[in-house]
């Protein structure tokens, strides 16, 4: 008899274990989340801050853009067979996505070489973008701009520059960016700049460049502020995150990053840093990037995911989270969020999880909004 119960017993840890992962609802349960999650996204705008289809766009259809119809890629290849491809006009619609950061994204491999030149033609593949379909995009730069866009149904379309080595460590580029709408500026990317360091620099043998920022990109950083551009903190070292927030007057984000604590890659945000993101009032901006999200080889799932939020909000709080998936910037995505079209589902899980419709505002848009508001306020 006492060995049945100690069986059972395991048994019903082994389920709760199972069950956190991979949470299950009957039909009836997990629809009225769903319509729930759904009702949320049409009255606040979903932002995600960060997509990497102008890339894909690019190489994809040889800057082509004018002549492709982007409604579905499902079936038009190389984009159907892509593991890199989660984004379409009926797939955005699909997600309810109400405004999205489209990433000029240029490789290290240009620093110090043509990463100037290629970021703007980047930056003119997003403009390109949103002329070529203007009953789905609006071109936005400010946060009025976002909720003038959701409210006549239209994608506020922004543009955020991934990399310092982009403006080839020059305030008059920058400055010059600013002008071509460009309203974020991730100071790294997979390498460190002339005047910030990389995450990658916190792995075991890395070797700081700049102890963080140098006396550079403390310029750099207090010019984002007189402009009133948000200074994206993902890929960049944690000294580096110490040093911008310490140095700006504006709250700053993380335009796709997770919870170190959960996982254990630089690319994450520890909970220190976490925590002095709250007392700043900025706002982290979860990545659904699978290596990202659990470490592991096995695919993560949209509870894993859900999992970082929770983790997120118990550390620096509701008023601090908001959506940075990465999509069509990676190759391996969680297990029920394969492409834009779902953010609803994980909406629906974190109700499912004790979250609130306000919290879920917050989380969808709102946070984001006061984030870009202070920025534009000091500027």
């Amino acid at each position: 008899m006492k060995l049945s119960l100690i069986v059972l017993s395991l048994l019903l840890v082994a389920e709760g274990i199972h069950s956190s992962r991979y949470r299950r609802f009957d039909p009836a349960t997990k629809e009225n989340y769903l319509k729930q999650a759904k009702g949320v996204l049409e009255r606040v705008p979903l932002i995600d801050g960060h997509n990497d289809f102008p890339w894909t766009l690019r190489n994809y259809a040889q800057n082509q853009i004018a002549a492709l119809d982007i409604t579905d890629l499902t079936k038009l290849e190389p984009w159907a067979s892509s593991s890199s491809s989660h984004t379409d006009i009926n797939r955005l619609r699909q997600g309810q996505v109400g405004a999205q950061f489209w990433v000029a994204y240029v490789d290290c491999k240009t620093q110090y070489k043509d990463a100037l030149a290629k970021t703007w033609e980047q930056i003119d593949v997003i403009h390109r973008l949103v002329k070529a379909n203007p009953s789905t995009f609006e071109f936005v730069t400010s946060s009025k701009g976002i909720e003038d866009a959701f409210s006549r149904g239209k994608i506020g379309s922004l543009v955020g520059v991934e990399g310092g080595h982009s403006i080839d460590s020059s305030l008059g580029i920058l400055r010059m960016m600013y002008d071509m709408g460009v309203r974020y500026m991730t100071l790294t990317h997979a390498c460190p700049t002339p005047w910030a360091d990389n995450s990658q620099l916190d792995n075991p043998g890395g070797v700081p460049v700049n102890d963080g920022l140098s006396s550079f990109g403390k310029l750099v950083i207090k010019e984002m502020n007189r402009l009133g551009m948000l200074i994206d903190l993902s890929h960049v070292s944690r000294k580096t995150m110490r040093d911008a927030l310490e140095t700006s007057t504006a709250p700053v984000i993380f335009s796709h990053s997770s919870a170190y604590a959960l996982c254990n890659n630089t690319r994450n945000v520890p909970d220190d840093i976490l925590k002095l993101v709250a007392q700043k009032g900025g706002v982290v901006m979860v990545n659904f990037y699978s290596d990202f999200v659990t470490c592991s080889i096995s695919p993560a799932t949209l509870q894993d995911v859900a999992n970082h939020m929770d983790h997120i909000r118990k550390v620096a709080g509701v008023d601090n989270i908001g959506i940075g998936a990465d999509y069509n910037g990676v190759s391996r995505v969680p297990e029920g969020l394969g492409d834009v079209s779902k953010y609803p589902d994980l909406f629906a899980e974190l109700l499912a999880r004790g979250w609130t419709e306000s919290d879920l505002e917050k989380v969808a848009g709102l946070n984001f909004l006061r984030v870009f508001n202070g920025t534009e306020a000091v500027g």
